[in-house]
């Protein structure tokens, strides 16, 4: 069907056609067959004996009319059940309609017409006979069911009455139409008519229409008549107590005393005690504990007397608003299913066994004591390790809600514990605002970069967390904004880190802190096999049809186009290859693509990485050492060299306070050992030394590079390389002593990610912390302890010569 077959009162004007519906009385001798063509109308009902303009304007029905006017007039008028509907079905129209004639017609230069129609009687669709190019059906003539005529006249006159009130409200309706339907003796006639000219919805005339006995249909009429009188008369009703409230200075307060009118007739009050009742209801329903809820109803009072003009009142509603919306009883409940847990942690995360162990702890405790505090853990370790991703997971494992925020250059204590209302656009703070978007008063948040915190002159952040992340006091925590104690006891808090040193003591003494230190290359291939690669593939839009990693070429991405703790840049390379083979498949490759080590080249280009560690000491003065970093461990080469001078020692290489103090303690302890090392004891006189820790744009500080600055030093003033694939880490004295050192887990996976390094001298102090590294690395990796700088230079140094007797294998393998 085309569209557009709808009344439309004012285009029906200007053919000089009336507003209102026409009648025509007595339509009974018009022969109406039985198949007639079927017109369908969009958001209008013809009634029988009814005179209507109709605008057609699509396709088939300019057809039908075409050859309705070429034959006998006829056709079926019937509404479509969605006004919206461009292209009706016969499901799409109702079963029952008006036969109706055309009258007139009017063609307009756009191709449409007008019609004017008239309602012969009801009909009912029995079937469709043909539906192109337009519906055509079989139909039954329907029949007015009437009894009790004297009841029926009685009806009939009581429903002109109300008619004729109706007109009178209605200043569109002429009030010939009052004498028009006064005139109609008949009851059906009159109920048509009448039914035509109500602006009541397409549903209700359609019912009109069906009902076929005369007293329901009456009765019904007569009901939609009382209402559109009521309403009529409460809008006459509202506009006179409107009108005698305004004055000359009063008019742009009309719309206002035009609703408070209409909630009054209502019985609803005016608009404002409305929403105070409703704030009442809502601080009543909120189970507010009893200071917040003295401070909400305190509120509520100063809220009733504020006028709404000022601005104190949209700062009184925003707190109430916000008292109202905090979930201060709602609370999730914890799964403590252990064995869920774990399969939760393990899907979701490789290794990390001593983080999932402190969690199905904490669940443990939980299924043996109702309600204990929850905890504080701070997870410390290189990026890319799965720090934020963990808390992510332990919220699922644990069925919690979960919010995350970044303390990464937060500088105001505002941030924190909010702003107290007194200021223009105050607003509570982060915590609380966690709190209502997690909707309960237990879920897990995650404090990303708790390391990175700064401060100025609006406040120390870290000062204000004390108090946040303390078990003992967080039950009554005050933010700025809601001046009312909040209870975070039940909320388990989660930061993380890369590097401690920069965290506050009394902020670092309320956490339990867990490192999570870089992954070895076994773990790396199967966090690859079970995690970045089926991401990389989803997201580049490939299948496993299109390519496969294999092993090899995955320890070569992790080898020689990657050094790092963690996975982030393992990452980015997988995507790398997979968005080249991508990149393949859009241009025709059919055949799966095997990721080997010749295409790991062909994707990523010349290797990044090489093996540099056996090269750089084959010559005296270079030593490898082991270093710290907030990114992880990593390997570090100290290079010393003389030159003509007199006591002179050169430090360079952006090295801090504490590394160049080293490097004087180096120094001393090999001139005060010079005689027995087999160096002239007066060499220092006669020049200077300068001490280089290349990536000079890098800073680095520490004492862990002592034994490295001596073991460069006396290979360096000896003649003696360093062993080739050796690195070591500890702390000196002046007395000799290898004292211990922090950070080794990272440091020896920093010696095994440097593809050259087997072998690592550490001091004896810390061969308990060999129990934190992968068992597969111990077994790799030969481990030497040492308690003196001698050890050092006797593992270190390579013999004078071959008649020189080779150093003894080395103490201690792991």
């Amino acid at each position: 069907m085309a569209r557009g077959d709808e009344f439309d009162p004012e285009e029906s004007a200007e053919t000089g056609e009336q507003k209102f519906y026409g009648f025509e009385e007595d339509v009974s001798d018009v022969q109406v067959p039985v198949e007639i063509p079927i017109l369908p109308l969009r958001g209008v009902v013809i009634f029988p004996s009814a005179i209507a303009p109709l605008l057609i304007s699509r396709g088939s029905s300019l057809k039908l009319v075409e050859e309705a006017l070429a034959a006998d007039r006829i056709l079926g008028l019937v509404a479509q059940k969605n006004a919206e509907d461009e292209e009706p079905g016969t499901n799409g129209l109702y079963s029952r309609g008006t036969a109706g004639r055309i009258l007139k017609i009017l063609k307009y230069p756009d191709g449409s017409i007008r019609i004017l129609v008239q309602g012969l009687r009801r009909i009912e669709i029995q079937n469709y006979v043909r539906r192109e190019p337009y519906f055509v059906a079989m139909v039954r003539h329907l029949h007015e069911i009437s009894s009790g005529a004297e009841d029926l006249e009685a009806a009939r006159d009581d429903m002109v009455q109300q008619f004729s009130k109706f007109v009178s409200l209605i200043p569109y309706l002429p009030d010939e139409l009052q004498v028009v339907v006064s005139s109609i003796k008949d009851p059906g006639k009159v109920t048509d008519l009448i039914a035509a000219n109500l602006n009541i919805s397409m549903e209700e005339k359609q019912d009109l229409l069906n009902t076929l006995m005369l007293q329901e249909r009456l009765e019904k009429l007569s009901t939609i008549l009382n209402r559109e009188i009521e309403l009529l008369d409460l809008g006459h009703k509202i506009q006179s107590q409107v009108q005698t409230e305004l004055n000359k200075n009063q008019k742009d307060f009309y719309l206002r005393q035009q609703m408070k009118a209409i909630q009054n007739e209502l019985g609803e009050g005016d608009a404002r005690s409305g929403e105070l009742e409703e704030l009442r209801t809502k601080i009543a329903e909120a189970d507010m504990p009893e200071d917040a809820a003295k401070a909400a109803e305190t509120e509520l009072d100063r809220l009733r007397i504020i006028p709404p003009e000022s601005a104190e009142h949209t700062v009184v509603r925003t707190y109430l608003e916000l008292l109202v919306q905090l979930p201060w009883a709602v609370s999730t409940e914890d799964n403590l299913d252990i064995a869920h847990a774990r399969a939760v942690l393990d899907e979701d995360h490789f290794g990390l066994d001593k983080v999932k162990d402190r969690i199905l702890e904490y669940l443990a405790v939980r299924q043996l004591r109702k309600d204990p505090r929850g905890p504080i853990l701070c997870f410390v370790g290189p990026p890319g390790v799965g720090k934020t991703s963990l808390g992510r997971s332990i919220a699922r494992a644990m069925e919690r809600k979960f919010f995350r925020f970044s303390l990464g250059g937060v500088r105001d204590e505002a941030e924190i514990r909010g702003h107290r209302r007194t200021y223009i656009g105050s607003l509570p703070g982060r915590i609380v605002q966690g709190l209502k978007t997690a909707g309960s008063n237990n879920p897990l948040f995650v404090l990303d970069e708790i390391d990175k915190l700064g401060a100025d002159f609006r406040g120390d952040p870290a000062s204000a967390l004390l108090e946040v992340l303390d078990p003992q006091q967080n039950h009554a925590f005050v933010d700025h904004y809601l001046d009312v104690p909040l209870d975070l006891s039940k909320v388990m808090f989660v930061t993380t880190a890369n590097y401690l040193d920069p965290i506050p003591p009394a902020l670092l003494d309320r956490m339990e802190v867990l490192e999570l230190s870089g992954y070895i290359e076994e773990e790396k291939v199967q966090i690859c096999w079970r995690h970045l690669v089926p991401r990389q593939i989803e997201e580049n839009g490939l299948t496993e049809a299109n390519i496969e990693f294999t092993e090899e070429g995955l320890l070569k991405i992790i080898r020689s186009y990657t050094r790092e703790a963690g996975l982030r840049n393992l990452e980015r390379e997988i995507g790398s290859v997979c968005r080249k083979v991508a990149r393949a498949v859009t241009e025709g490759q059919k055949d799966q693509v095997r990721i080997t080590e010749e295409k790991v080249r062909e994707f990523l280009g010349p290797e990044k990485l090489v093996p540099e560690a056996g090269e750089r000491t084959r010559q005296p003065g270079v030593a490898t050492g082991l270093a710290y970093t907030p990114n992880g461990g990593d390997i570090l080469f100290i290079e010393s060299t003389k030159m003509s001078g007199k006591k002179g020692l050169t430090l360079t290489g952006q090295l801090g306070d504490v590394m160049k103090e080293s490097a004087q303690t180096a120094l001393s302890y090999v001139r005060a050992q010079a005689e027995r090392l087999g160096i002239d004891p007066n060499f220092f006189e006669s020049c200077d030394l300068h001490i280089h820790v290349p990536a000079g744009a890098v800073p680095k500080d520490g004492p862990s590079a002592g034994v490295t600055i001596a073991a460069s030093l006396a290979s360096l003033l000896t003649g003696r390389p360093i062993r080739p694939r050796l690195a070591m880490t500890g702390e000196i004295t002046l007395r000799g002593k290898v004292m211990p050192v922090g950070g080794i887990k990272e440091k020896v996976l920093a010696a095994k990610r440097a593809t050259g390094i087997d072998s690592v001298i550490l001091p004896t102090q810390n061969e308990k912390d060999l129990e934190d590294i992968p068992a597969e690395l111990r077994k790799e990796m030969n481990f030497t302890f040492v308690d003196t700088i001698d050890e050092v230079f006797e593992r270190a140094l390579e013999p004078v010569d071959d008649s020189v007797p080779k150093l003894p294998p080395f103490a201690a393998r792991g």
